[in-house]
């Protein structure tokens, strides 16, 4: 039963994240592009932002007069006029309205004493997750403290230096070396079957008067 009647507040968050960066370099090329771009829409009330190690989060609170849904598409249109400002290595910024009623209904906690951490996460991923996602009146389903897969290299810089390497070379051939991309698909040949009717030739016929 509710008790207050339902105010979405036009408040949008952008997050975005940028793997290995330090909180100074989050702030430097993120957070401040971005916030300057976000700061210009009109109806902004504050704006708030969080410069972490690898995340940049930023708030911006209407005025109550703003639609939310016309707030989100303003702040999505600042955020892609700065995209291209942005590192290159950055994930796309998460653009997300805030809702009153956007608070989880059930938590369900896993556990196994024969299962590690990494395969518990991929059978939350693979089975428990796509069904949750089909009842009725489910939104959204999100999983905390998952466990997923990772490689750690140490390189030894003079090695490295021995072959006249540097730490972008490795990093870019392990780039290649994990690519996926589509395979695309097969289409056989066009086949094209003609049929001839053979017709007996016609006879002229003349016929002349005199």
């Amino acid at each position: 039963m509710r008790e207050y009647p339902r105010i979405d507040e036009p408040v949008v968050n952008v997050t975005t994240r940028l793997t290995g960066a330090s909180s100074e370099v989050i702030e430097s090329q993120v957070t401040k592009p971005l916030e300057d771009s976000i700061s210009g829409i009109e109806g902004i009330d504050i704006i708030t932002s969080v410069s972490r190690a690898e995340q940049s989060q930023i708030t911006a609170r209407f005025k109550l007069s703003k639609n939310p849904e016309a707030a989100a598409a303003d702040v999505r249109d600042r955020v892609s006029r700065v995209r291209a400002r942005l590192p290159d290595a950055i994930d796309e910024p998460v653009i997300a309205k805030v809702e009153a009623d956007a608070t989880p209904t059930i938590w369900l906690a896993f556990s196994s004493e024969t299962l590690s951490p990494l395969q518990i996460t991929d059978l939350i991923n693979r089975i428990v997750k796509p069904r949750l996602q089909t009842v009725p009146g489910v939104a959204e389903v999100n999983i905390n403290g998952d466990r997923l897969f990772s490689m750690r290299i140490w390189l030894d810089p003079d090695k490295l230096a021995g072959v006249r390497l540097t730490v972008q070379d490795v990093e870019d051939a392990l780039r290649r070396q994990n690519l996926e991309v589509p395979a695309g698909r097969i289409e056989p040949a066009a086949r094209v079957q003609r049929h001839r009717t053979h017709r007996p030739p016609r006879r002229r016929s003349s016929a002349r008067s005199r």
